[in-house]
């Protein structure tokens, strides 16, 4: 199922199928190891959503939600 990063639930993984935006904002996501191909896991959510914190790549990182938004995932459907 695709969604984005910033919909996906705290504890569920997926993978990153694309990385929207443009210019420094595209290139700083790139720089922090937000690429095509990599595996995602949500550890945490904000109270009010933001910011939010993943591993990737096997470190931790906070994201923005604005930020957030711009990363296309494929998740697995949950049965």
């Amino acid at each position: 199922m695709k969604m984005k990063l910033s919909e996906l639930p705290v504890g569920e993984k997926g993978v990153i199928k694309n990385v929207l935006g443009e210019g420094r904002v595209r290139r700083r996501m790139f720089d922090m190891g937000v690429t095509p191909g990599a595996e995602v896991l949500l550890r945490k959510k904000a109270p009010l959503g933001d910011p939010i914190e993943i591993t990737i790549r096997g470190y931790e990182l906070t994201l923005r939600k604005v930020e957030a938004e711009l990363v296309l995932l494929e998740t697995e459907v949950a049965q």
